[in-house]
């Protein structure tokens, strides 16, 4: 931890802080509208892993504190990034969400009663292919909780899907408002993004001892489409509905797939050097 954030934020009126803090990596096309969506907030942090980009210049602009994180995993970025907020209380906010001014109001709110429980989840309305989901499992939808008493939550070392820890006696409510979610520009951000966090959801299925055959890969991602389209009702949201559902297949399958074949990753063939046959003559 900096020195600058061994003491907390002190505001002038007696009310508790709140720090945002927001993790990117060659975000520049969202981080703007992201960052913008907090600018209430007593501080925001941009939790950066050495973008490529024009993400961290963004944020600076508009008035973020910038710590560039080497990336080692989900789990591990996140508790580096609320070790360095100085708020009362943290907010936390992905770069393809934006918070509404409805939730900010219950945030304020909430921070305001001294009263008010630890750890709060908060709702996600999701944007995808020109409308809103209404189904599908996105909505409502929750990641970790995204509101919290500083020092009262922390996240485990799981490099993707992190979970989180609460403190102990730390209790946990809803907040009733929304927030939203644009996960992805076009489709194809949905494939890399499931490429990505399929590399990195094997680490922890194989850490978990799975992987173990192509055929559980196989099932794995059929009970997600069925999951997400008939269970979850992902056949009322239409076309977006399918690809949502098949997106999820595909990731799950990929997951464990990946995970397969790292266990039977193994050395080729040495492939000697050849030459002419000696009974053939040189041209």
């Amino acid at each position: 931890m900096s020195e600058l954030t061994q003491q907390r934020i002190r505001r002038e009126d007696g009310l508790p802080s709140i720090t945002a803090y927001v993790i990117a990596y060659n975000e520049a096309e969202k981080i703007e509208a992201a960052i913008s969506s907090v600018l209430w907030a007593d501080e925001v942090v941009l939790a950066d892993s050495h973008s490529t980009d024009e993400t961290a210049e963004i944020a600076e602009r508009l008035g973020a504190r910038v710590m560039q994180i080497d990336f080692e995993g989900f789990g591990p970025l996140r508790n580096k990034a609320i070790a360095e907020c100085r708020g009362d209380w943290i907010f936390s906010l992905d770069s393809d969400e934006r918070c509404t001014p409805e939730a900010r109001d219950a945030i304020l709110k909430v921070i305001s009663n001294p009263d008010s429980v630890d750890i709060w989840r908060v709702p996600r309305r999701n944007w995808f292919m020109g409308g809103w989901i209404r189904h599908s499992g996105w909505y409502p939808n929750f990641r970790q909780p995204q509101l919290f008493r500083n020092g009262r939550m922390t996240y485990d070392q799981l490099p993707v899907h992190e979970g989180w820890i609460a403190a102990e006696g730390a209790e946990t409510a809803v907040l009733p408002a929304d927030i939203w979610q644009v996960p992805f520009k076009d489709l194809g951000e949905l494939q890399h993004k499931a490429n990505r966090y399929s590399t990195l959801g094997a680490k922890k299925v194989i850490a978990r001892g799975g992987g173990r055959s192509m055929s559980g890969a196989v099932a794995r991602g059929g009970l997600q489409f069925l999951k997400h389209y008939v269970f979850k009702l992902g056949v009322l949201d239409g076309w977006a509905g399918f690809v949502i559902a098949f997106g999820a297949a595909e990731g799950a399958f990929y997951k464990h797939a990946k995970a397969w074949s790292t266990r039977r990753t193994a050395t080729p063939p040495a492939s000697p050097p050849l030459h002419r046959p000696d009974d053939r003559p040189a041209p």
